[in-house]
């Protein structure tokens, strides 16, 4: 498990391109026949992901850094298909996920397998702590309700999906969902916005590999641009602006954990304020 520590508004306003990536962007995380997860101290948020292959599955792991009996022992988790199809077993019962569908793991869960559908499957994880069990749950993207955001003119014309949250799959404290671009629609989360109470991670997939989003972060008023590829994420410290706009559509997985659920705890940030 790679850990990354806490970083503040003062530290990211002398790093180049080279530290800002280092500090908030994680590149790798989808290696054919692992699963790798990162610690980030913010929130004490676990991002991972698997990408099995045919007839060789993989397990959750227990990383160290955790000091627990299982992964899943004080923590809950959110799984989200970014790429083929595939299940996910835990504890001896299997869920089968489509492309963009999602899994929540309660707290105590202890096996936890991910086994590929016919070809490779990554699967996005999401795990904040948690004081209290909820049963596992899917929660599939076709079937769920969304809103319809943006407009044509502002080249932000989205959908909305929310997964995880008050009103849908309960949860200790993650709130987990995801948004798909319309086709010649580039920005997300315009005009932006922070969450003082809560680390914000943004998984950007269904980006072909020749095109890139330019997400912005970093306080409204000093940002910083971070360029990112397909099925790669980016930790939103609770001080920073997450959005972006990229060179195709997209559709990403937003995920949050910290103090509250509650979706619209945000402060907004018109943009005439942004520097």
């Amino acid at each position: 498990m790679e850990v990354r520590h806490h970083t503040n508004p003062a530290q990211l306003r002398g790093f180049d391109t080279a530290q800002l990536r280092e500090n908030y962007l994680v590149e790798d995380l989808f290696r054919t026949g692992e699963v790798r997860t990162v610690l980030t101290h913010a929130d004490r948020v676990v991002l991972g992901g698997a990408a099995p292959v045919p007839g060789q599955p993989l397990a959750l792991p227990n990383p160290e850094q955790l000091r627990s009996t299982s992964f899943l022992e004080r923590r809950e988790m959110a799984v989200v298909v970014v790429s083929g199809a595939g299940s996910v077993v835990v504890d001896g019962d299997k869920h089968e996920l489509g492309h963009r569908d999602c899994l929540y793991i309660g707290r105590g869960a202890v096996d936890v397998q991910f086994h590929a559908g016919d070809t490779e499957t990554h699967f996005y994880l999401f795990s904040a702590t948690s004081h209290a069990s909820y049963p596992t749950a899917v929660a599939r993207f076709d079937e769920v309700e969304f809103a319809q955001l943006g407009e044509q003119a502002g080249a932000n014309v989205r959908e909305l999906r929310k997964y995880i949250h008050a009103d849908g799959i309960k949860s200790s404290q993650i709130v987990v969902g995801v948004t798909k671009l319309a086709d010649g629609s580039v920005w997300n989360t315009m005009p932006p916005h922070t969450h003082d109470r809560r680390t914000e991670c943004y998984l950007y997939f269904d980006l072909p590999a020749e095109d890139r989003i330019v997400h912005l972060c970093g306080e409204p008023q000093e940002t910083r641009n971070i360029i990112v590829a397909n099925e790669q994420a980016v930790v939103s410290p609770s001080w920073s602006i997450h959005s972006g706009a990229g060179t195709h559509s997209y559709a990403f997985v937003w995920a949050m954990a910290g103090e509250n659920q509650a979706f619209t705890d945000m402060d907004q940030v018109a943009v005439t304020e942004l520097r």
